[in-house]
């Protein structure tokens, strides 16, 4: 059909590109018709005055007069279906794109719903307090929507910071790229049951510092409200180390409910040169690694069961190896005095 519909309908646009009219060609083709018809009864007649001459001629021009109209009528509406039909097939088309990228935007949409209820499903179910992680997630969100672009970049950033710890944790092992004295804090907040660590010279300065003070009172509270265990043992190298300034450290830490001796290692033997590392509960392990100028430059974490029980073994070790260095209890008095310093 479209073979058909397109031979008259180029012809006749050919016609109309060289600037004829069509309609001149459908008055010179009726005239054409209707003089033939004339000229054909003439001769068949013979009669110059009948009138079925005139009517023969007017009746057969009129019909090819209306022949025409009705090709370029049907071809016309050739057209219209045609473009009718591309149109429908179009909209078929579009309506069909847009049903797949509709049903993909709410599989998607169901699949982020179900994502969601799965993990709050697992916080729920967590031993971690849930309510914590929906506080989280609510102050997050508030950020997002109601702070300015330097506040968010921070949010995201401390957000990423505390997923890579979380991943880190699931490992058994943790690094900071710092002495992070915010994870010392934070641990002797959390113990419930034992403390045992080592101080050596690498963090000596550390207990003069305002981070000490906040750890000394942690593991105070710790003590006193859990009955937390706590053991340190500060080791030097050489007997002629052990200076009065050691001594009333070591005292003063005893008066805050830590069990702390001194240790030489040239007499301990330990197997080997020991670096600071603070046990928890016999759980997880608290390190720091000096640098080249023997200071603290790299906290590590580490929970791995083997690695703990080294550790543990290895401050059994040191610690029975050691005489505990017995002092007076203060006085309630002095205590009091102590912890109201501690307070300012």
């Amino acid at each position: 059909m479209s073979g058909a519909s397109s031979g008259p309908g180029d012809h006749g646009a050919g016609l109309q590109r060289q600037g004829i009219p069509k309609l001149f060609w459908k008055i010179l083709i009726t005239a054409s018709a209707a003089g033939g018809a004339f000229l054909l009864t003439t001769i068949l007649n013979g009669d110059d005055n009948n009138i079925w001459q005139w009517v023969a001629s007017i009746v057969l021009g009129s019909a090819t007069l209306i022949v025409q109209y009705l090709v370029d009528f049907g071809e016309r509406l050739e057209v219209v279906e045609e473009s009718q039909r591309h149109h429908i097939d179009d909209m078929k088309r579009s309506l069909a794109n847009h049903h797949a990228e509709m049903r993909t935007a709410v599989d998607q949409s169901f699949a982020k719903i179900n994502e969601a209820t799965e993990l709050f499903s697992k916080v729920d179910g967590s031993v971690l307090r849930s309510e914590e992680v929906t506080r989280l997630v609510k102050a997050y969100t508030q950020v997002g929507d109601e702070a300015p672009g330097i506040v968010k970049s921070f949010a995201e950033e401390e957000l990423k910071r505390l997923a890579e710890l979380m991943e880190d944790l699931i490992s058994g092992r943790a690094d900071s790229s710092f002495e992070n004295h915010e994870w010392l804090i934070d641990l002797a907040l959390c113990v419930k049951k034992t403390l045992y660590a080592t101080s050596t010279t690498v963090d000596r300065d550390f207990w003069s510092s305002d981070p000490a003070k906040r750890y000394l009172s942690a593991q105070e509270k710790a003590i006193k409200t859990r009955g937390v265990e706590v053991r340190r043992l500060f080791l030097v190298d050489e007997p002629e180390e052990v200076t009065e300034a050691l001594e009333q450290l070591c005292a003063r830490q005893r008066r805050y409910g830590i069990d702390a001796r001194i240790g030489v290692q040239s007499q301990l033997d330990p197997g080997g040169t020991v670096m600071d590392f603070i046990i928890f509960d016999g759980e997880l392990c608290y390190e720091t690694r000096p640098d080249n100028h023997v200071r603290p430059d790299m906290t590590m974490l580490r929970m791995k069961h083997e690695h703990v029980e080294d550790r543990v073994h290895q401050f059994n070790e040191l610690w029975a190896a050691t005489e505990p260095d017995h002092e007076p209890e203060p006085e309630q008095g002095s205590v009091r005095r102590r912890l109201r310093r501690v307070a300012d």
